[in-house]
């Protein structure tokens, strides 16, 4: 979403002031609601787009104190990763995800862990459901229950052996403030997913490109590729499970 805002950049460098604050509130506050109505679609209706947009509004604000126009990035990029992070943090408060469905998301996530390393790839459906012992619809009926929880993954933050707090969101995407050696590592790592994406089947290799680089809703995949909204789900918490766990390895070393 590109927003004209130059004059108001011109006025807040000139005079940093409440006024000036609060006209590029305003003028990026259709941003906070893009952020906020995306990230909505994959949680919970108990989940009130207002209470999001309330939050992001806090990661408006310090991305607008902070921003420095003349590294020569938009604001947008900037900002959005913060947005983000301050409506996960409302989240976190919120603790909107029951107990069952956090140990069911350990459960499959350990599983696709343990057979990835057996196998040396992602393992298939099938082969994931016999090592559960459950049938495939009840795997599939697993990946419903927590798809809510991982399609946030790549913005929640898990840390690394060091203590580091990352998401997989800010891994990939969030490098103008980084160190040399910062810059090196998330480049590490954004080329470790590239592989491992590539090495996915056609049909999930789409699923991530189209929701997270062409920004397109489940609903919208689902069309493209002519199969359920729950089935892109289903493919997407599959593949996000086990890129975790691949970033959570690099973290570690």
């Amino acid at each position: 979403m590109a927003i004209k805002a130059d004059h108001l950049w011109d006025a807040w460098a000139k005079n940093r002031n409440e006024e000036g604050k609060k006209n590029l509130l305003v003028a990026y506050m259709p941003l906070v609601k893009q952020v906020a109505s995306r990230m909505k679609m994959s949680l919970p209706h108990s989940v009130h787009l207002d209470d999001l947009i309330g939050s992001g509004i806090m990661g408006l604000i310090n991305s607008v104190e902070n921003f420095n126009p003349e590294l020569g990035f938009k604001f947008e990029t900037y900002a959005v990763p913060r947005i983000r992070g301050a409506i996960l943090d409302g989240l976190r408060d919120y603790d909107w995800v029951p107990r069952s469905i956090r140990a069911k998301e350990k459960l499959l996530e350990s599983t696709v862990v343990k057979m990835e390393a057996e196998l040396g790839r992602i393992p298939t459906d099938d082969e994931i459901a016999g090592k559960l012992d459950i049938s495939v619809s009840e795997y599939y009926k697993l990946l419903d229950d927590v798809s809510a929880t991982t399609l946030l993954s790549f913005d929640r933050p898990f840390t690394g052996d060091q203590g580091q707090a990352s998401s997989l969101y800010d891994l990939v995407e969030d490098m103008h403030n980084d160190s040399p050696l910062d810059l090196i590592e998330r480049k590490e790592i954004k080329k470790t997913l590239i592989q491992l994406i590539n090495k996915l089947p056609e049909q999930e290799k789409l699923v991530i490109a189209l929701y997270y680089y062409e920004e397109l809703t489940l609903k919208e995949i689902g069309k493209v590729l002519d199969i359920s909204e729950s089935r892109v789900s289903q493919i997407h918490t599959k593949i996000i499970l086990s890129m975790k766990n691949r970033i959570r390895q690099m973290l570690t070393v």
